[in-house]
């Protein structure tokens, strides 16, 4: 079939890149010695802070976001080091499958994957731990692969209770610049992100936000590291530059991006992704579908996940709304496969985008003959736009 108009790429990432950004890109590579770089790489290495919501230092990689997670742990642990992740969804699985293969002893809590990260659990498997031999507690902020946000805030909170000095580990990776994150203030000793989600980049950059007290544990980390050492980052970054080269068209696009985001505020851009949340959560409820997310408190703002009614196969769905309607959604991964399908409505994204998502996920529902009630798109729309009352006409008079 061939389609007409625009692609519309619904996934929770990479997400849809705005033509400034690409414009951005579209120019000529630079001498990433020279004096024109320095510019840039200070200009972006100072404005992450912002992003992050930290005083402290921020190292760039050219990688994925698993490069990153990767980088966050092998500078600040060593073999046989233990560490508590929570099973939240596919992508805390990934940091388990990585802190195995580096020697790591990982307690992985078990999930539901329809909740974030347990407090209660966290507060007793840190109580239990009279000898302090955790090191690391590692929280996936917002879960990809299911639409879940843990709270951050509530697990510091336990961990600062019982006095525990474990590094917290936070996985940003589809919830930096779309849902609200303070690193600082929440006390996060390691942020982990890429760029091509929130942040309105093509992928290919992988960032570590790093606390003081994550750079003291550097200095003991014994894990063998070269590419992801942060003491030669951070060396190199103080006059701009790195210790081998950058993805020089892609710090072009960032730092587009964070000026964009500027412009905007980051206040209001995170207003933007709660409206945009809330009216998709509006079409799913009206459609008679089941979210993903049990829990109120932890509804993601960037992406929703959604089970397809027993018996019918949620990628045949999204393979009818691909054909017919151009629009990718995102596929259910790990447990949630053939069983869920996924909203994205993060990054470069308005509320016409959003109707528009909505309108071919109800037509695709209805091609493919899966049991729902009309309306969703009525709903979103009711929720983006509640209807004014119409006021009396004022009397005039004569």
């Amino acid at each position: 079939m061939i389609h007409t108009g625009r692609h519309f790429l619904q996934i929770p990432g990479p997400t849809n890149v705005p033509d400034r950004v690409l414009r951005a890109i579209d120019q000529p590579v630079i001498d990433h010695r020279g004096p024109e770089f320095a510019e840039l790489g200070l200009a972006i290495l100072s404005g992450l802070g912002e992003v992050f919501q930290t005083n402290g230092h921020v190292v760039v990689y050219p990688s994925s976001g698993t490069g990153a997670i990767e980088a966050s742990l092998v500078n600040t642990l060593s073999a046989g080091d233990r560490v508590i992740i929570f099973e939240t969804g596919q992508f805390s699985n990934i940091w388990r499958q990585i802190g195995e293969r580096l020697g790591l002893e990982v307690d992985y809590v078990p999930g539901s994957w329809r909740r974030g990260a347990s407090p209660h659990e966290l507060e007793a498997r840190l109580s239990s731990d009279s000898r302090q031999v955790v090191k690391a507690v590692v929280v996936v902020h917002n879960e990809t692969s299911t639409g879940v946000t843990s709270r951050i805030p509530e697990l510091r909170r336990i961990m600062n209770r019982l006095r525990h000095p474990a590094l917290l580990i936070v996985d940003a990776v589809s919830s930096l610049g779309s849902i609200e994150y303070r690193m600082d203030e929440w006390e996060v000793d390691v942020t982990v992100c890429g760029s091509q989600k929130g942040l309105m980049v093509p992928p290919g950059l992988g960032f570590n936000a790093i606390s003081e007290k994550a750079l003291s544990a550097n200095k003991n980390a014994k894990l063998p590291r070269s590419y992801w050492d942060w003491q030669d980052m951070l060396k190199h970054n103080q006059a701009g530059f790195f210790p081998f080269t950058p993805a020089t068209n892609l710090l072009f696009g960032l730092r587009e991006a964070m000026k964009m985001m500027k412009e905007e505020g980051f206040a209001n851009i995170f207003r933007r992704h709660i409206r945009h949340g809330e009216a998709t959560r509006a079409a799913v409820r009206a459609w008679g579908l089941e979210l993903v997310c049990e829990e109120p408190l932890e509804y993601s703002h960037s992406m929703t996940g959604v089970f397809t009614p027993e018996g019918h196969d949620a990628d045949r769905l999204r393979k009818i709304i691909l054909e017919n309607f151009d629009m990718s959604l995102g596929a259910g991964l790990g447990k949630l496969a053939g069983k869920a399908f996924r909203i994205g409505h993060l990054g470069s994204f308005n509320d016409l985008m959003l109707a528009g998502t909505l309108s071919g996920v109800e037509m695709g529902l209805r091609l493919a003959g899966i049991p729902h009630n009309e309306g969703g798109v009525m709903a979103a729309l009711d929720s983006l736009t509640p209807v004014a009352k119409v006021r009396e006409p004022a009397k005039v008079a004569r």
